[in-house]
């Protein structure tokens, strides 16, 4: 046993300073970003913020509205063959640089990306995703992965320290998902104990993978606007979000009314919800390690698409950064002790 004693951040930690702008205009702002990737070495053009890869996010409805402002979505992995054949068809194929296809690590996993993959060659990034990325069979998992898809985008995940973000990208991925318990519906952190601050972890990740030219995605923990500017901030390549993306019409979850009042039911992926409706349960030797909530009905996710990246303009405008890619190198964050005045909240 040991003991780590220097702090570890999350967003609720900083705030950032700041600086003299000559930007007269959040509309100066540049959001596109365009990247090359390690091993696929293809080239990507864009806004680098991901719909994460949970059945009521990661929708084919969420994907085509975020395609149309340049964001991307990771389709959640429990779509049939067809149900992806029905989305795709008749398709431009400008679609194929907005949608991930997600797996996990399993054998049957495997063989399913595999069916998908052989239908729709065209589709660019698979996002290998599992709760612990810490595993040596989910090493091996993304060095089959590159072995068999050597001009696909991989994406893998989830892990928050730099030594397990270099043996990914060395294994094969192009892309690192970092976050471990940060998720609005996530319980790891309350049931496994295991964790690590969400903005620490990306700044610690985004060193690691930049000397080796990988990149990462910031997943989780972002509950404002604010929050995605300072994972930008921290270093980011992507941002991935889930809870902010929930309870839109074009989110997947049951609809409900209270009170005259519309909510939807938002989960986590280990959640009891989503084990069983699709693991037909709770397996005897794990526990949950999600939980489910009811969010109030938010209409049209492209409203909280504007609103978010008008927020990352705003923090741009800030700190003088006349694009994204100017964010980090722009930023300064600087320790609070509070975020804002909730007297009236």
């Amino acid at each position: 046993m040991r003991i780590e004693t220097d702090l570890k951040l999350g967003f609720k930690d900083v705030l950032i300073r700041p600086k003299r702008s000559n930007l007269r205009s959040r509309s100066q702002v540049v959001l596109e970003r365009t990247y090359s990737f390690l091993h696929s070495r293809r080239q990507w053009s864009g806004i680098p913020v991901i719909a994460a890869n949970m059945d009521t996010i990661g929708t084919f409805e969420v994907a085509e509205v975020l395609a149309e402002h340049g964001l991307l979505s990771a389709i959640h992995k429990h779509y049939s063959l067809d149900e992806w054949d029905a989305f795709l068809n008749g398709r431009d194929d400008a679609i194929y640089q907005r949608i991930m296809v997600s797996t996990g690590s399993s054998d049957a996993d495997f063989a399913k990306l595999g069916l998908i993959l052989a239908k729709h060659p065209k589709l660019e990034f698979i996002c290998i995703d599992v709760a612990n990325g810490y595993t040596e069979s989910f090493v091996e998992f993304v060095r089959k992965a590159r072995a068999t898809y050597g001009d696909k985008t991989i994406v893998a995940g989830n892990v928050v320290t730099g030594e397990m973000v270099e043996e990914l990208l060395l294994s094969g991925a192009d892309m690192v998902k970092v976050g471990i318990g940060p998720g609005s519906v996530c319980t790891t952190r309350v049931k496994a104990g295991v964790g690590y601050p969400q903005l620490s972890a990306i700044i610690e990740c985004a060193d690691a993978a930049h000397g080796l030219r990988g990149r990462i995605i910031a997943d989780g923990g972002c509950a404002c606007p604010g929050d995605v500017a300072k994972a930008f901030g921290a270093g980011a390549d992507f941002v991935m979000l889930g809870g902010m993306f929930a309870g839109h019409d074009e989110s997947g979850g049951q609809v409900l009314e209270r009170c005259g009042q519309q909510f939807k039911l938002f989960y986590g992926m280990s959640s009891s919800t989503a084990m069983d409706k699709h693991a037909g349960g709770v397996a005897e030797y794990r526990a949950s390690e999600g939980k489910t909530v009811e969010v109030p009905y938010r209409g049209p996710i492209a409203d909280t698409v504007r609103d978010i990246l008008g927020g990352v303009r705003s923090a741009c405008t800030y700190v003088g950064a006349s694009s994204l890619k100017e964010l980090t190198k722009c930023t300064t964050f600087i320790r609070v002790q509070e975020q804002e005045n909730r007297s009236l909240s």
